[in-house]
């Protein structure tokens, strides 16, 4: 949308417009100044490289799918690691979807099958929603995947996780106790 802002004042207008200017630049095919060089043009050019005196050792944050300034790169990179190690704890002391929705019983006081029977009661929305939360943003398991289970919608899902996050944080809940 940001993007589009620029072609258009209208969503359908600046699509057309957009779908133009892009069909425009087709014929100019491939310009070097808009093609590689991720870490050398986010530095400023060879200059700048330069002045970091690198050596065979030394290094400097990149990656050419973030874009971006070196720290916010490394940045990004450690938050990614970070989610990554804790997957795969979580999934070697065996936690899985059963594991989690056991904890989210236990926490709420309920069956573990209230959790997947559909329903509009508050108890069993905030269990949902927890469980959503944390099979989500904990397991990695896919909005798609969880909908699928629940027999809810994509977007039911994720509503349910942000709901289920401002839960975990207002009541402190933890995963593992």
């Amino acid at each position: 949308n940001y993007v589009l802002s620029y072609f258009g004042d209208t969503p359908r207008r600046a699509r057309k417009d957009y779908y133009s200017y892009v069909e425009a630049g087709l014929d100019q095919g491939r310009r070097n100044e808009l093609t590689g060089g991720g870490l050398i043009r986010s530095l400023g050019g060879w200059t700048e490289v330069r002045k970091y005196g690198l050596k065979g050792q030394d290094h400097i944050k990149s990656d050419e799918r973030i874009l971006g300034e070196s720290d916010f790169v490394a940045d990004v990179i450690s938050h990614a690691n970070e989610k990554f190690e804790r997957k795969y704890e979580l999934k070697r002391l065996g936690y899985d979807l059963g594991q989690v929705a056991g904890r989210v019983a236990e926490i709420y006081g309920i069956e573990v099958n209230d959790i997947f029977l559909k329903g509009k009661q508050q108890k069993r929305v905030k269990a949902r929603s927890l469980f959503c939360f944390w099979a989500v943003r904990e397991l990695g398991i896919s909005l798609t995947e969880l909908a699928r289970r629940l027999g809810i919608s994509v977007a039911g899902v994720g509503y349910s996780v942000e709901r289920g996050e401002i839960i975990a944080l207002e009541n402190d809940y933890q995963l593992i106790e």
